[in-house]
């Protein structure tokens, strides 16, 4: 019968977890052995592992300390590859392990190797004695070892490497979601200092207050629950001031913040070279990605390459490169939460001007940065025209790629 695990040596009792950890292990071997596996190896890099590890070792409940008795462990095998289908013993003396883990005492180390044990990602493999050594035959081979079991970890880099690519999307998620906050924090309350300084009605006091309560450093440990409160929250507060300030605002004002953009557009006067932006007529239409295909009331009459030599900024709100215009409507929908644009205006937008044609507004108002000052209003704006007939997006990019061709956008 093969052995399916080792007792601890001295005081300490065999416990169930223990025993059930030790023939579950053998189990896999077998069945690895035997090429029953599926896609599994029982193998992986013991680097990389490790790595994954670290991101992912909030699943496990290992702190830093943890993670480098672990590493100090793996040295002591001198393969890159860590390979479950066999035990891989390491037997470091307590001297040796204590100055690869930077120089840990005795105490805290076994503290630390008991973690280990307990998450099931190395096993003990006590001698008689409690002693780790192995021994050799005569042409110098391993005969028997004794020390700790990496095997498990090995074993488990499938789950590992899945733990760790849901806690990269969770950080990614919550960088996205920190810096949203900070835009809304900054966006607010630079609305709310002008508000004073023209001296508009409304209840800038309260606002002031209500943006008090929602300001402060965001903690380095903020949930994701706690990060989503406080982003809904700051984006109610940020609609109400936009709104309160936009009706503050004279109808003389109002039609000439509306207005500086078409000017711009209107007095605009270039030559088209080759990669500029080409007249209506000449230009190529649009063929949105066949498997993701928009539904669109109108095909726009514009280039994907075109688009982004005149709205470049948008490219960085993207995880990789954007290939299609599929990729374009996703990454502006993002966009438009940073820039304060509320869902319920988004939508109106989308539903005015199409799903191509917001995206393609909202990224030429990202391009146009600080000479906007209300995003969502000036949205509300376009959107209004565009349900009579009078917005169109191409003067926008003409006047965006007109801008780029004499310098006046900083790149």
């Amino acid at each position: 019968m093969e052995r399916l695990a080792t007792t601890p040596f001295g005081g300490a009792r065999m416990r169930a977890d223990i025993f059930s950890l030790q023939a579950a292990i053998a189990r896999r071997q077998q069945v690895l052995k035997k090429g029953e596996g599926n896609d599994e190896t029982g193998s992986a890099d013991k680097w990389q592992l490790l790595r994954a590890l670290t991101e992912a070792r909030d699943a496990y409940g290992l702190s830093d300390r943890t993670l480098c008795v672990l590493e100090a462990l793996t040295s002591f095998h001198g393969e890159r590859v860590l390979d479950g289908r066999n035990p891989i013993i390491v037997f470091p003396s307590n001297t040796e392990l204590s100055l690869r883990a930077r120089g840990m005492s005795p105490a805290t180390l076994r503290r630390h190797l008991a973690l280990l044990v307990e998450a099931g990602l190395i096993m003990r493999r006590d001698s008689a004695n409690g002693k780790r050594f192995c021994r050799r035959d005569d042409n110098g081979a391993v005969e028997s070892a004794f020390g700790f079991d990496l095997a498990p970890l090995a074993l488990l880099a499938g789950e590992i490497h899945a733990h760790a690519e849901i806690a990269r999307a969770r950080a990614k998620a919550v960088q996205a979601l920190r810096m949203e906050i900070t835009l809304h924090l900054r966006d607010i309350a630079k609305t709310i200092q002008a508000a004073h300084m023209e001296q508009r009605s409304g209840p800038w006091t309260d606002f002031a207050e209500q943006l008090a309560a929602l300001s402060g450093r965001i903690s380095r440990a903020a949930d994701m629950d706690g990060l989503h409160l406080r982003r809904d929250a700051l984006l109610l507060l940020r609609n109400s001031v936009e709104k309160t300030y936009l009706e503050s605002l004279s109808e003389q004002e109002m039609s000439a913040n509306e207005s500086d953009f078409e000017r711009h557009i209107q007095d605009s006067n270039i030559e088209y070279k080759s990669e500029s932006i080409a007249p209506e007529k000449s230009t190529a239409k649009i063929v949105p990605d066949q498997r993701h295909a928009l539904s669109e009331t109108k095909e726009m009459q514009l280039s994907l390459k075109q688009f982004l030599q005149a709205c470049p900024d948008l490219s960085a709100y993207n995880r990789d490169t954007i290939r299609s215009w599929n990729d374009v409507a996703h990454t502006a929908d993002f966009v438009r939460g940073m820039l304060g644009i509320s869902p319920e205006a988004w939508g109106k937008a989308r539903r005015a001007m199409g799903e191509l044609g917001a995206a393609v507004t909202v990224a030429a108002i990202l391009q146009r940065g600080t000479d906007i000052r209300s995003p969502g209003g000036y949205l509300r704006n376009l959107t209004g025209k565009a349900e009579t007939g009078r917005f169109s997006v191409y003067p926008m990019i003409r006047a965006l790629c007109s801008d780029r061709q004499r310098g006046n956008i900083l790149q």
